[in-house]
């Protein structure tokens, strides 16, 4: 299947060099060998920059000069799992229409096929994690942070976090401690989707050390969730609150882009800064894409993914964690006083798991259960309610349903999560 991936998207992609990464799963280099042999047939060309986090490899496409890169990660989810990434030339992951190309190509077999004196050439390169550091560097001021020196614990989900974060985080002038940062594909530490549930040894390292801020990283290191100094895990949206709080104040009439899942302090944060806000659906591609056509100034999801277009219009976890630290270093208040600044909401989340043959036929089933309710069908089915909302919508990338809520109290969204969670079940119930 990689095999025949990659053959796809070297004849979606352009005859040339194609860039290649990995993070630490299990078979990963197995893929990533497939994933080479099949840009060779195609006639193009592979650099490997070995394993890193997906960010390191989007930052490096364009600087090598690259036609595209594929990644080989499963991001976030569990370690039985891996995956394929596809970027194009700009480092972005391609649209939704070219991946429905490439998904063309491999169901139809139509692969470009080079001759013996076209198939591609191999090579490495291994200063890419360095390049990548000293790029995040360049957006911050390095004298603060340095005179600061914060003490800071890096959970990197034994992944490819672990090359970049630690150090990046010494050259600012922190203190490290890291845990979970050798890379081992079992995910022996934690489960990689960096959560609550997921962070508590974490929260307790951040406590028993006196640290002033702990960050944790998913699987390929494009997000980046944070923990106080009172070991209390940030919420994606106080985070990126917290950023798009500074980088919009700084130039009136910004533009910030987001997925309906963001929720109201998001609004609030933009209102208070003169801002506007271009909502999109849900899903990481959609926003860079819609960054690049806009020339937005900042976008983020409610996960912990941010992107700042004068580094790279993606998530970068890397990025964003220096972003955050930068702000500790601006002031003398503590990570919690600045949340504590924030406009407060609950939120909740929960999974439905739903029989594959039936995850897509669920949409229109629920559109007819809510008509005539206050919602929006951007992407999945989110209803607006006085004291909050409901976001119920499709997983990419599982057999599952994701129900989002937000409140103004932990009851309320707990309430409003458990009623979308009923719909759902009422829904795949009625097919």
């Amino acid at each position: 299947m990689a095999l025949d991936i990659s053959r796809a998207a070297g004849t979606v992609l352009d005859v040339g060099n194609v860039a290649i990464a990995r993070d630490s799963r299990m078979g990963g280099e197995m893929l990533s060998r497939a994933v080479t042999s099949g840009l060779l047939s195609t006639g193009c060309s592979v650099i490997d920059i070995g394993p890193a986090p997906t960010p390191t490899l989007q930052f490096m496409v364009p600087r090598l000069g690259c036609v595209g890169g594929i990644m080989v990660t499963a991001s976030h989810n569990p370690p039985e799992f891996n995956g394929i990434k596809v970027m194009g030339p700009d480092g972005i992951e391609v649209s939704r229409e070219v991946e429905g190309r490439i998904e063309d190509v491999y169901f139809g077999k139509t692969f470009r096929i080079a001759t013996w004196n076209r198939i591609g050439t191999v090579g490495s390169y291994d200063r890419a994690v360095r390049e990548f550091i000293d790029g995040v560097k360049r957006h911050i001021d390095i004298q603060r942070t340095q005179q600061r020196k914060l003490t800071v614990v890096v959970d990197c989900a034994n992944s490819v976090g672990s090359l970049v974060t630690p150090q990046l985080m010494r050259e600012l002038g922190c203190k490290i401690f890291s845990i979970n940062s050798q890379l081992d594909g079992t995910f022996p530490g934690r489960n990689p989707e960096p959560i609550p549930e997921n962070l508590v040894e974490l929260s307790r390292a951040a406590v028993s050390v006196g640290a002033d801020i702990g960050i944790a990283h998913d699987g390929d290191a494009d997000r980046a969730t944070f923990v106080d100094e009172k070991g209390q895990v940030l919420w994606g949206d106080q985070s990126f609150a917290l950023i798009a709080s500074r980088v919009l104040g700084k130039k009136p009439g910004s533009t910030l882009v987001t997925p309906v899942s963001s929720g109201r302090l998001i609004e609030d944060i933009v209102t208070q800064t003169g801002a506007k806000i271009v909502w999109t659906e849900v899903g990481s591609v959609v926003v860079s894409h819609k960054l690049k056509e806009i020339g937005a100034d900042l976008g983020g999801e409610e996960n912990g993914g941010v992107f700042y277009p004068p580094h790279q219009p993606v998530r970068d976890g890397a990025m964003t964690a220096a972003q955050v630290v930068e702000i500790l270093a601006a002031g003398r208040e503590s990570l919690s006083e600045l949340i504590g600044e924030l406009p407060r909401y609950a939120s909740a989340k929960t999974k439905v798991p739903v029989p594959a043959e039936k995850k897509d036929r669920i949409l229109d089933v629920l559109l007819r259960m809510t008509e005539g309710q206050n919602r929006v069908t951007l992407d999945g089915v989110k209803l607006i309610y006085g004291e909050g909302w409901i976001l119920m919508r499709p997983s990419g990338t599982e057999p599952l349903w994701r129900c989002f809520a937000e409140g103004k109290s932990q009851k309320t969204a707990d309430k409003l999560c458990q009623q979308g969670m009923k719909l759902i079940q009422e829904a795949i119930g009625r097919l």
